[in-house]
């Protein structure tokens, strides 16, 4: 039996913030079917809505093809995802997108489902973390362009590539989201985020193969708050400057959050020979709890992985007004704190305080090291910050 959607013109829950006459659009189908076409035909009559209008996934397993969910709408749309979708479990080389939620002001998705992107047979046939020459896959949720967004309760698992990303949005807040993948699945980053202003990430736990947060060109005013990260490869801003005509990224502040045996902490990352020349500015860390975090606080102006750039050539683009306070917790190298700037464009206003980080290996104590940049010290460090003047708290 097919899937199919039914209306109701009449269903409050003004609580939401919708009005009481809004329109209720359930899809009906029996588990396992593939509900594509239904949920493309609710979202399509929900968005023609002169009211706030809302779809509902009900519980069950569905198949869910590649589907675009776009506006603009008439009127603020809430799909309520009850029910597990399950992506193609091939490879899908060559396409970029499973879901895409784009160009909707006053969008809302929760209700406790999950997105499973049968990510592990193309896991093994990826390679574009070593090449820029591959076949891309799909990400597995896009949010483009949102404005009034909220996301909350909602799970992906196995996704194919990214988890999420979040492109172009406004005033938008993701709230409990659960992100899962094994660490060895490649480019799994959990959120990644880019050109949007003011974006929330609050009481999520990502674990996943690649970077739990990763931070693109143009993001602004980014806050991110009681996340639990690992394993995976950290909170990261960047990498910055693979590609030309890239933006400035500012008003980055990750505070209260807590990192678990991921291969990096709390990074911010840039190429050697970098394509554009940006900045990346007001950037904030406090507050981090760490559980055998390899490389747990790192400035890399020489990010280049797999040698695929020109080391030789100096990073140009530009950190300033950057700080790591009440930092705490075990590394699982001997590399605490490595603040590694660009011989072209020094670090700037870079602060460290309250920092304590133990290491216990054979090969310790931990170190602190420092190139191109004479941080300013509050408060302790430990182990013991390269040579500047100390300042008290």
């Amino acid at each position: 039996m097919g899937a199919y959607f039914g209306v109701s013109t009449i269903f409050v829950f003004c609580l939401l913030g919708f009005s009481a006459n809004a329109e209720l659009f359930t899809i009906g189908a029996p588990s396992g079917s593939d509900i594509t076409q239904a949920l493309l035909k609710a979202f399509t009559s929900a968005c023609q809505s002169p009211t706030a209008s809302r779809v509902v996934i009900p519980k069950g397993e569905f198949k869910l093809g590649e589907i675009e969910l776009r506006g603009p709408c008439k009127a603020p749309i809430e799909i309520t995802m009850k029910g597990t979708v399950k992506a193609d479990g091939n490879t899908n080389h060559g396409k970029e997108k499973w879901v895409v939620f784009g160009n909707i002001n006053g969008f809302k998705l929760n209700g406790g489902g999950v997105f499973d992107g049968e990510g592990n047979a193309a896991w093994r046939v990826n390679n574009c973390h070593k090449t820029f020459e591959c076949k891309k896959l799909p990400i597995s949720i896009r949010f483009d362009f949102l404005v009034n967004a909220e996301v909350r309760d909602i799970s992906s698992i196995d996704a194919k590539n990214f988890h999420m990303n979040v492109l172009g949005a406004k005033n938008m807040t993701m709230d409990n989201i659960k992100i899962t993948a094994p660490e060895d699945s490649p480019n799994t980053d959990g959120i990644h985020l880019g050109r949007s202003d003011g974006v929330k990430i609050l009481n999520s736990v990502i674990s996943t193969g690649d970077d739990c947060i990763s931070v693109g060109d143009g993001m602004k005013n980014l806050h991110v708050e009681k996340v639990v990260c690992g394993p995976g490869h950290g909170i990261s801003v960047g990498s910055l400057g693979r590609y030309g005509h890239e933006q400035d990224v500012t008003g980055i502040k990750v505070i209260n959050c807590t990192l678990q045996e991921t291969d990096n902490g709390l990074r911010i990352k840039t190429w050697p020979s970098a394509a554009c020349s940006t900045t990346a500015s007001d950037i904030h860390f406090e507050d981090i709890i760490l559980k055998n975090v390899n490389n747990p606080i790192l400035i890399d102006q020489e990010y280049c992985p797999w040698n695929q750039c020109n080391k030789k050539k100096a990073s140009t683009i530009k950190l300033a007004n950057i700080s790591f306070k009440k930092i705490r917790g075990t590394s699982g190298n001997k590399d605490a704190v490595k603040l590694l700037c660009s011989r072209g464009y020094p670090c700037q206003s870079v602060e460290i305080g309250d920092i304590n980080i133990k290491y216990s290996g054979a090969d310790g104590p931990a170190t602190f090291q420092c190139s191109n940049v004479s941080p300013k010290l509050l408060g302790t460090q430990s182990p013991k910050a390269c040579s500047a003047p100390v300042t008290k708290a």
